[in-house]
C-alpha cells in the first residue's frame, strides 16, 4: 500500500537508482504516471518527458484497444493485430477509427506540451513510468512504439501490478521494476491511501516544476565543473 503517487515515485526512484542506468530519460504516461515519474526523475537526476498515448477502441467496445496513437516526431500508430483480426477490420475501417481519436491526442498535446518537442531517446535508457498496470495494454503499446526510436534500453517502472502482467511486460521490455505484485489485484486505487483524479492542469504544473528542478540541478553541476577546472 502506497500513501499516494508521490510516495510510490520516491520508492520507485530508490530502486531504479541502484541500477546505474546509462543516460536515463524518464517518460511519464499521463495523467496518473506524472506524479510518480516526477519523483523518479528527481532520484535519477534525469530529464522528464511525457509519452502521450490515445487508445483506439474496438467497434462497440471502446475499452478494448485495436490500436493506439503515440505522440512523437513523427507520431506513430501501433496496431493490436490480434484484436484487429478478431474484429476482421479492414484498412478503411481502421483509418476511420484512428481518425476519430486524433483530435483528443492533439488536444492533449496542446494542453501538455505547448511548443516543446519530445526528448530524443536514441542511444539512451528510456524509463516508462505509470502509477500501475492492470492489464498492461497501454504499457505494451508504449514499449513497442519506443523500440522504433532506437533506445539503448527500455525499462518499465511501476509501483504495482498483477504478477501475470509483470511477466508479460518482461517479454516486451529489457527490464521491469515493479515494487508490489499482490496476489489479489483490485482496482488500482485500492493500492493507494490517496488516489485523487488528476486534471490537465495538474499534469502541466508537475511537468513545469520538474523541468525547473532539472535545470537548477544542471546549473549547479555545471557551476561545480567550472569551479573544479579553475582549481587545477
Amino acid at each position: 500500500m502506497f500513501r499516494d503517487r508521490e510516495d510510490a515515485g520516491v520508492k520507485l526512484g530508490l530502486e531504479l537508482s541502484k541500477l546505474q542506468l546509462h543516460h536515463p530519460i524518464v517518460l511519464a504516461l499521463p495523467r496518473g504516471g506524472v506524479p510518480v515519474a516526477v519523483e523518479v526523475a528527481k532520484a535519477l537526476h534525469a530529464p522528464l518527458d511525457l509519452l502521450i498515448i490515445r487508445k483506439v477502441g474496438a467497434p462497440g467496445n471502446p475499452e478494448l484497444a485495436v490500436a493506439a496513437i503515440v505522440d512523437g516526431d513523427p507520431g506513430e500508430v501501433v496496431l493490436n493485430r490480434e484484436i484487429v483480426e478478431t474484429y476482421a477490420l479492414d484498412e478503411c475501417e481502421l483509418r476511420v477509427l484512428i481518425a476519430n481519436e486524433r483530435p483528443e491526442l492533439e488536444r492533449r498535446r496542446a494542453a501538455y506540451r505547448w511548443k516543446t518537442r519530445p526528448i530524443s531517446i536514441a542511444g539512451k535508457t528510456a524509463i516508462i513510468v505509470d502509477d500501475g498496470a492492470a492489464t498492461g495494454t497501454t504499457m505494451k503499446i508504449a514499449i513497442r512504439a519506443l523500440k522504433r526510436r532506437s533506445p539503448r534500453e527500455i525499462v518499465v517502472a511501476i509501483p504495482v501490478s498483477p504478477q501475470e502482467t509483470v511477466v508479460e511486460l518482461e517479454q516486451e521490455a529489457d527490464r521491469v521494476v515493479c515494487l508490489s505484485q499482490p496476489g489479489q489485484f483490485r482496482a488500482l486505487g485500492h493500492h493507494y491511501l490517496r488516489f485523487p483524479r488528476l486534471s490537465d492542469n495538474d499534469v502541466v504544473f508537475a511537468m513545469d516544476e520538474a523541468a525547473q528542478l532539472y535545470k537548477t540541478g544542471q546549473r549547479h553541476v555545471s557551476g561545480l565543473a567550472v569551479k573544479n577546472r579553475r582549481s587545477h
